[in-house]
Order: C-alpha cells, then structure tokens, then sequence
C-alpha cells in the first residue's frame, strides 16, 4: 500500500469518527428530550387501547427506572435517525458521481416517513393483534393477567421496531440501485426467496394464525414490489444516460 492510500485511509477514519461523534452527540441530546417527555407519553399509551383497563407493575425497584431509560432511547434514536441517514449520504457521497449526489439526498426523508409509517403500522395494527391474541391465551386458561411495565413496553418494542427498519425497504433498494450496487433484474430473480422471508417474518412477529400473518404479510410484499418499480425507473435512466454518454463521447 502507498503512501498516499495510508493516507487516504487515515482521512476516511478521520471522516467516520468524526461523523459518530457528531450522531452520538444528537442521539444524547435527543435521549435528554425523551426523558422530558417520556412521563407524559407512556401515561398517553396506558390511556389508550390495548393498554387501557390493564394494571401495570413493577416487579423489580429498576423497570420503572428502565422504563424511563427504555424511552429515553427510543425517542433519542428517533430524533437522531435523520442525522444517521444524512451522515451515512454524506460519508459515501464522495464516492458517487454529482448527479448521484444531488438525487440520492433526497432520500433521506423518505426514510424518515416510511420509519415513521412502519411505527404507526405496528403499533397500531400488529401489536394489538399480539396483544390480544396472547392475552385470550391467558383468559382461556383462566390465568389472572398481571403486566409488568416494562415487560409490556419490551414486548411492544420488539414488535414495532423491526417493522419499521423493514419499511425502509424501498429506499435502500433506491439508494442501492443509484449508486450501482443492485439492479431490477437481481431483485427479480430473488423475488420469490425475498417473499418467503417477509412470510416467515410476519408469521414470527405476530400471533400464530393465518390472518394476522397475512395482515403483515402483504404490506411487506407490496414494499418489495413498490422498491422493484422504483429500482427499475432509476435502472432505466441509467441505462439512458449511459447511453448518451456513449454516443457523445464513446465514438471517438
């Protein structure tokens, strides 16, 4: 290795420590609000359904502490999330032509808003699905239902989070196909493969009957396909420009 790539090696380091620095400094300070705002907030979520009626405890002196801490970090990494794309965009942008620059930051709200539609979908509609399901076990064995606090919010988390990290599908699969590194044609051929993951997926985060898992299932697979399409109208322009290019400048 040279002595400039040591160098230019050294730089990128450089560039990633100071980029996580900068996001761990916002994720303290969005972790500073959730604990601000996490009192009234889960007092919000006991009010409403399917936490409304239930009587939580505390089995131990720490879950309400973790409790707090659980949502300080959850309200911190949403805050943060869109100065983690942003980071990310900009930590590859060298690496990608002008006209791959201008189009790729444009994803980043996107991200945000399908993050946010994936929390919405599985709080609203997974958990209490779960919920209700696992809750009708317990009345059919005429076992008394005592929550734990912090057992709840963990079951709901578990729940709600990996949906939302799946809803990014169709902008990872545009960023991906913008800067070259995925194409229509790959995602075509492992269609049937990515459906039966999102089939076990949903059969995994949710009650073990047929209509909840197809509930799940067929948002996951409509992602799949919206980020197919959008792979391909990106594919297409590439290939257009690609070929401009040639005709300019290839015959010469």
């Amino acid at each position: 290795m040279s002595t400039n790539d040591e160098m230019s090696l050294v730089d990128h380091l450089g560039e990633l420590r100071k980029r996580i620095m900068w996001i761990l400094l916002v994720l303290v300070a969005g972790m500073i609000a959730g604990l601000i705002c996490a009192r009234p907030l889960i007092r919000y979520m006991k009010s409403i359904p399917p936490a409304s009626g239930i009587s939580w405890s505390v089995f131990s002196p720490w879950d309400a502490l973790k409790l707090y801490m659980n949502f300080g970090l959850a309200i911190g990494l949403l805050v943060t999330l869109p100065v983690i794309f942003y980071h990310l965009w900009a930590f590859v942008r060298p690496g990608l032509r002008p006209i791959e620059q201008k189009a790729s930051i444009i994803y980043i709200p996107g991200a945000f808003v399908l993050f946010l539609a994936g929390l919405a979908f599985g709080y609203f509609v997974v958990f209490p699905l779960a919920f209700h399901f696992t809750s009708s076990i317990s009345k059919s064995l005429d076992i008394n239902e005592l929550y734990g606090a912090a057992q709840y919010f963990s079951f709901m988390f578990n729940i709600i989070i990996p949906l939302s990290i799946v809803f990014e599908l169709p902008v990872l699969v545009m960023f991906l196909t913008k800067i070259r590194l995925l194409n229509p044609k790959r995602l075509q051929k492992f269609r049937r493969y990515a459906y039966m993951l999102m089939v076990i997926l949903s059969t995994v985060i949710t009650p073990p009957d047929a209509i909840s898992a197809i509930m799940v299932a067929i948002p996951l697979i409509v992602l799949y396909e919206i980020g197919v399409l959008l792979s391909s109208r990106i594919y297409r322009k590439q290939q257009n420009q690609d070929a401009a290019w040639e005709q300019e400048y290839g015959a010469k």
